[in-house]
């Protein structure tokens, strides 16, 4: 099954969910927002898109400048931020069994469906 961490506010994000919906597969759509990923959970998606904890981070949001931007953070520390701040999480992330993209662009989640 394939899952899109989805924020409906974001154009690049209702962009990614077009894209799944057009390709008639099945998936699922997790409103991360409401629905925020545990750290453990956030932990198998970094490792499934193979990047750093960091490179999920949306550092021009206002959260990340004020609260963490000039700070030294291990990656558990980072992966907390994201769980406690699910606003600062990359979007739309789409996984499909072992694989996973960020869909910036969108593009990109043509390349596991």
């Amino acid at each position: 099954m394939i899952t899109i961490y989805h924020n409906n506010r974001c154009r690049k994000s209702r962009e990614g969910l077009q894209i799944l919906e057009e390709s008639g597969k099945e998936f699922k759509v997790v409103k991360y927002l409401e629905d925020t990923p545990s750290e453990e959970k956030l932990k198998e998606i970094i490792e499934l898109l193979g990047i750093k904890p960091l490179e999920l981070v949306r550092k021009n949001e206002a959260i990340w400048k004020e609260n963490f931007k000039d700070k030294e953070l291990s990656d558990s520390e980072i992966i907390s931020a994201l769980a406690k701040f699910p606003k600062l999480i990359e979007r739309p992330i789409v996984i499909n069994g072992k694989k996973a993209v960020v869909g910036r662009p969108p593009e990109n989640i043509s390349t596991i469906i």
